[in-house]
């Protein structure tokens, strides 16, 4: 059996590989329908094996696969390696990313029909999917850097589409920028752990990170510096990056830029998620650094609540579910800093079902809608998309925590999680998440109700049109409903055992908080009734119920409010001012110091002094010579006169000194 999964592993990654090349190098000879049928194809053979893989690690408890596939270079006696770790973990996100990725290729058939650029979409969304597998698949940290750095590439290209659309260029290039930033710290924190350990390699440095637990180094005035402090917040700043965490969130909202089906695999399955994988996977080096642990509780803490409060006051349904993402990947931060690392990945999995799902739900109205996007247009749809709007309903009731909902259990167990830690900025955390989850219940039923149900606000040329998306659209809302409702029943007791994710990730035990829910889980039933006792669920349905007043029983409320806090609802759609801060200062700074180096630097030392001063002190001397070469034998009489002259008094002058 070893044999077999060792070819799935490669065919898993490979095929997407493969599609892409075809769709994009080959597109205009397979056709439109040739397209989307070999992407599907490679992508559905990935998901298959991928569930196999699963079977095997996870179902059957197959030992891990850890091999190198080949030496990409030997340098300094150290050997760079592309290799895959088959694990728990690696597992589990493999089946994530290809199934989720899967169902988004289905739908874009139905979405993007009629795009002018159909197989070059379908080139970039498979190769986003090869790029996301070989990151979660690596083995060693230059694996993982290339993985990263693919999937940057690849979401620069897919929110930066529709090329044509200078909205759409800006937001691709900001998405680039603010990455590097993130990316800059990653690649510290790679070098540091090439420095001080020698290997790339996962397990080898797993192995000998205990001989670095006391070690520190000089950085800033002779100061000592905690080395797995300055390695694991190096690694988190390029997870704040990718996975969109405050202050490097701006890019993500721009996001939606791209067309809905990219929206939905950025969010859902592939980028924003490899941070919360890459910090599972380093937990042995997080365990070993308090401060490290106490920074991301506090960042994650701050996304999952300014994030959700953002998602307040957007009127477009794609940015609504954007800041829905923010806020949730604040709520795994926070568990990766209380280092409930398995409750961030049992989110990050129910998550990529139920926000798939609600962002697809939204590209099913924006066709039907042709392409109307803002909320206050819609209303009442109920009536004519009834499969949207069940499925938006079920990714709703998950995304809220509402019991018995995969959400509900991921969701729940995070907040308790940080409830038990012990970390001095677990408390302002807790009570972050906990207004987190009334906030979440309010923006998430804010556009369920005033997209489906309400008054019709439309056009009567788009209200005579209406009518259900067509089943190639639907049939991806109806599959990704299913693990969106029970997938918690089947995940939360492996999960609380402990057993789930095995050796996959470390946790110490003094910061084991997991062990402590653990310890008083008596069975699902007995957990969501056990839930009723805690304030979350009664925050939730606060929610829902304040959704429900200001925008079914009382649409006018929601105006009248904002009438009497002006200042605070305009600060809120400004960002709390973070985009206009970096237009003016970083964006607005570069563009001044770049225009200071093209004045002075460029027009009056490159080319003032240095290239046209040359051919000017050139020309002023030509010029003299010129006149000094007349033609006339006295002239040169003369001269030869002077210079005898000048020649006699060096040579008396010399003597008699």
């Amino acid at each position: 059996m070893s044999g077999y999964m060792e070819t799935f592993y490669l065919i898993i990654v490979l095929a997407p590989l493969f599609a892409s090349l075809i769709a994009g190098l080959f597109g205009n000879l397979v056709g439109r329908h040739g397209a989307h049928w070999v992407t599907n194809i490679g992508v559905g053979i990935s998901t298959v094996l991928s569930l196999l893989v699963y079977k095997h690690h996870i179902i059957d408890g197959a030992a891990d696969y850890n091999q190198s596939i080949y030496v990409w270079l030997t340098s300094g006696g150290i050997d760079f390696q592309i290799g895959f770790l088959i694990d728990k973990l690696s597992a589990t996100m493999m089946v994530v990313v290809s199934f989720v990725s899967w169902m988004i290729h289905i739908y874009t058939i139905g979405y993007m029909q009629n795009d002018p650029g159909y197989q070059r979409f379908f080139s970039y969304i498979s190769l986003f999917t090869f790029a996301m597998l070989m990151l979660v698949m690596s083995n060693n940290f230059l694996q993982l850097f290339f993985g990263w750095e693919a999937v940057g590439l690849v979401s620069y290209l897919l929110i930066g589409f529709w090329y044509k659309k200078e909205s759409a260029i800006f937001a691709n290039l900001k998405a680039f920028l603010v990455n590097r930033i993130g990316d800059f710290g990653f690649l510290l924190g790679i070098a540091a752990v090439l420095m001080y350990f020698d290997t790339l390699d996962y397990v080898e440095v797993f192995k000998n990170v205990e001989q670095h637990a006391d070690t520190t180094i000089t950085i800033i005035n002779g100061e000592p510096w905690s080395l797995m402090t300055v390695i694991c917040i190096s690694l988190f700043i390029g997870a704040m990056g990718k996975s969109a965490q405050v202050p490097l969130h701006v890019w993500l909202p721009d996001s939606m830029e791209g067309p809905t089906p990219i929206s939905a695999l950025i969010h859902a399955a592939t980028m924003v998620t490899a941070g919360i994988f890459m910090v599972s996977r380093m937990s042995p080096l997080f365990e070993l650094s308090a401060t490290a642990l106490n920074f991301i509780l506090i960042i994650g803490a701050i996304t999952a609540l300014s994030m959700g409060i953002l998602g307040l006051v957007q009127n477009d349904i794609k940015r609504v579910v954007a800041y829905s993402t923010l806020s949730q990947l604040g709520y795994m931060t926070v568990a990766l800093g209380a280092s409930a690392y398995a409750a961030a990945m049992f989110h990050l999995v129910t998550h990529a079902f139920f926000k798939a799902l609600l962002f697809l739900a939204a590209g099913s109205v924006i066709i039907v809608m042709h392409h109307e996007q803002d909320m206050r247009k819609m209303g009442g749809l109920f009536k004519y998309m009834p499969i949207t709007c069940f499925t938006c309903f079920i990714g709703s009731l998950a995304l809220i925590g509402f019991p018995g909902t995969s959400g509900f259990f991921s969701k729940d167990i995070i907040i308790e999680a940080v409830h038990y830690s012990s970390l001095p900025a677990s408390s302002f955390a807790y009570y972050s998440v906990l207004l987190g989850v009334f906030i979440t219940a309010l923006y998430s039923f804010r556009l369920f109700f005033m997209t489906f149900f309400g008054k019709e606000n439309m056009s009567r040329e788009k209200w005579e049109k209406l009518h259900e998306a067509p089943a190639v659209v639907t049939t991806p809302l109806l599959v990704l409903a299913i693990p969106s409702l029970i997938l918690g029943f089947f995940l939360i007791d492996p999960v609380l055992s402990g057993n789930y994710f095995g050796s996959a990730i470390y946790v110490s035990s003094e910061n084991n908080a997991l062990s402590i829910i653990g310890a008083e889980y008596k069975g699902i039933f007995s957990f969501i009734t056990h839930a009723f006792l805690h304030p979350p669920v009664y925050l939730s349905f606060a929610g829902l119920f304040v959704a429900w007043l200001c925008y079914i029983k009382f649409p006018n409320l929601p105006g009248m409010i904002v009438g009497h806090i002006g200042f605070i609802y305009r600060l809120l759609v400004n960002k709390y001012g973070f985009d206009d801060f970096n237009q003016v200062f970083f964006a607005g700074g570069v563009r001044k110091i770049g225009h200071l180096l093209s004045h002075y630097g460029d027009a009056k030392l490159i080319d003032g002094l240095l290239v046209n001063g040359s051919a000017k002190s050139i020309r002023i001397f030509s010029s003299f010579i010129r006149h000094m070469q007349s033609g006339y034998l006295y002239h040169y009489a003369f001269s030869i006169i002077i210079g005898l002259l000048l020649l006699i008094a060096i040579f008396v002058h010399g003597v008699f000194y």
